[in-house]
Parts: C-alpha cells; structure tokens; sequence
C-alpha cells in the first residue's frame, strides 16, 4: 500500500484497516494502484516539500545485502536481485514517476521458494496464500498459474517493496537508491538511515533562499577567457560585473566534483585551496578581458589575509565575488571572497602576474 502511495506521488492519504496486515490482491501493488486511480487525486495548495540527498548514505549487512543512496536530481532505483544459491540473478532500474511506476513496477508480484513454504502449507499455515497470489518458484519451476509477467519480474519487485518501505523514514527525496539483495530487513535500516541522515542536516542553519543569477559570461564565454580546463575550472559561469574591476560568478558542487572522493570519505569537504583558486580564477575574469591581456596567462604570486570560515560541502552554491584593486606593469592585486547562502566561508587578497602565454 505504501509503495503505491509513493509510486503514484500520493503525499496525504488516510488509511483505515480492519485487520493487522492489507489484503494482498494478486501479490503486486497494481490493485492499490486502481483504487488510487479510482478514487482520484486532489492537488493541495501547500507546496510539496522533496529532500534532496547531499552525500551518500551506505549500508551492508551481514547477509550480503546492499543498499546505497547518492546524490542525483530525480528519485532513482537501481536493483539486484540474487536468489538462494545464486538462482534468478536479475536488474532493474528506473526512474520512478507515476507512469513509470504504473507500468514498469506496481504489477510485479511478490515471490517466494517452494522450500520456504512447504512446511508451513503441512501445517495448514498461510492461509491467504495461494498459486493467484504470489510467484511461487521449485528448483528452476514457476509454479504459478500466471506466467511471469516480466523476465525480472523478481527484481521489479524488490524494487516495489523497497520503495514503500523507504518512506518510514517519513520524507519524500531525490537520490539514486542502488540496491543489492535487499529485503524488509535491510529497506527498513536503510530509512532509519535517511532519518538519521535528515535529522543530522535539520540540525545544521537552514539555508537562505537565493534568486537564481542569470549569466552574464556562460561557461563556453568563460572557456574562451581562461585556458583552465577540467578538472581544473572551478567557475560554472560569471552572473555579472558592478563594473570593469568587479564582479561574481557561481560554482554549483556536486558529489560528482573528482575532490570530494578522496577529501574526505564519508565526509566530503571542499578543499580551502581550490576555493583559493576559485577566487583568483574570478579575478583573472576581469584582468583577461581587458585588451591588452588578449591570450595571456596568470601566474600567482601571492595569497595574503586568506581565512576560511565555514565547510563547503556538495549540494552548494558558491558565489564568488571579485574585485581588482590595481593592476600595473603586468602585476594585479584583488580582494575575493566565497559565499554560501548568504555567508561568507572563505576570503582572501590576491597577487598575481600576467605573463606571454
């Protein structure tokens, strides 16, 4: 039920059961699916609020399950399914939106082996379980009366269950959640895991809303003006100059950036240097458009009065602002600073020198 809820972009809904456990239909979420669709959606006035992952969340257990969540713009799911002794490996993966989740998920049924229940079935036990109602596999048999729906029809699955069971952590998000083995077990320490994850960042100073900046400079205009190159061209794009010797441009961070791997695991930080060099490739900007430094390079001399104040982490913006306070005989000193939501992180003065490239 709750899978279906999320896969159909469901935010508020009031359930009411008269028993401990839902029926279960044909084992898939596709009847919950029809009943949503029947009853019909109304869209609310407040706005929808969707956490976004910032830094990867990992989790093994001692079965051999695996379950990671990193940073991406949409909810994804990636799973791997591994049966007993290595049977029915399969994958899936997908983006979830309510079409997809329609047809590409809330149909694949529920599974189980024939070893697992036949004690119980001696025992009379499982009562609401039958061939209509779920996959049931002997050896290398589907024992079903349905044939497989899909040919990882498994995997689909898993992905159904563990999409439902990911929201006990009680949030809507955007991540990629890469999945091997998973099972109840492992879905449900995963969200005790996002909860954690989210009470962590409710803790830290809520970010200030920023207008978004329109370029002044994009970055293949910067491209032509710098002869930096990946992975070393840290500005995305220049959103405007106050004048000739002044202006800001932006770095968006993303858990994507080669530093944050190594700097540090588990805990990615931008390194206070290349938010250095960021700064002076903000001021270089300005000393390169001039016209007499036409195909000419910058060479730092000097970092004075460099201060750094607070983490800069994947997921921010930074705003760079720079400002030449003279430029002669080839040598330019600036004053820079970085911010993020509003708070300046880091600030220095600069020298460089302008050099025949």
């Amino acid at each position: 039920v709750l899978s279906a809820l999320v896969g159909m972009g469901v935010d508020n809904a009031l359930v009411e059961m008269d028993s401990n456990e839902p029926p279960i239909g044909d084992g898939s979420s596709r009847p919950y699916v029809e009943l949503i669709q029947k009853a019909g959606l109304l869209e609310q006035s407040t706005p929808r609020k969707i956490w976004e992952i910032r830094e990867p969340i990992h989790l093994e257990t001692g079965d051999g399950s695996l379950i990671t969540i990193v940073p991406d713009k949409q909810f994804r799911i990636s799973v791997t399914n591994v049966g007993k002794d290595g049977r029915f490996v399969q994958y899936f993966s997908t983006v979830v939106t309510p079409e997809l989740y329609e047809s590409e998920i809330a149909p694949a049924r529920t599974f189980t082996f024939y070893e697992d229940i036949k004690p119980l079935l001696d025992k009379g036990l499982i009562k609401g379980g039958s061939l209509e109602n779920a996959v049931v596999v002997r050896g290398e048999e589907i024992m079903s009366k349905e044939p497989m729906r899909f040919d990882n029809e498994f995997a689909r699955h898993k992905a159904l269950d563990l999409i439902g069971d990911l929201m006990l952590s009680g949030r809507k998000f955007t991540g990629h959640v890469i999945a091997v083995k998973p099972g109840h077990g492992p879905n449900t320490e995963a969200a005790k895991a996002l909860r954690k994850n989210y009470a962590a960042m409710r803790a830290m100073v809520p970010p200030v809303e920023l207008p978004q900046a329109e370029a002044v400079l994009d970055i293949t205009e910067i491209l032509k003006i710098l002869p930096h190159r990946y992975p070393f061209l840290l500005i995305d794009r220049v959103t405007g100059f106050s004048s000739e010797m002044k202006c800001t441009a932006i770095k968006n961070l993303t858990m994507n950036e080669d530093f944050f791997q190594g700097h540090f695991p588990g805990h990615p930080v931008m390194p206070g240097v290349l938010q250095l060099e960021a700064m002076a490739q903000t001021a270089s900007i300005l000393i390169m458009r001039m016209p007499d430094n036409a195909n000419k390079i910058g060479y730092f001399l000097s970092a004075d009065k460099v201060k750094f104040r607070k983490p800069v982490v994947p997921g921010d913006t930074l705003f760079i602002d720079a400002e030449i306070l003279s430029f002669r005989r080839s040598i330019g000193t600036a004053i820079a600073s970085c911010t993020v939501n509003g708070q300046v992180v880091s600030s220095a003065e600069l020298k460089f020198a302008i050099v025949d490239a």
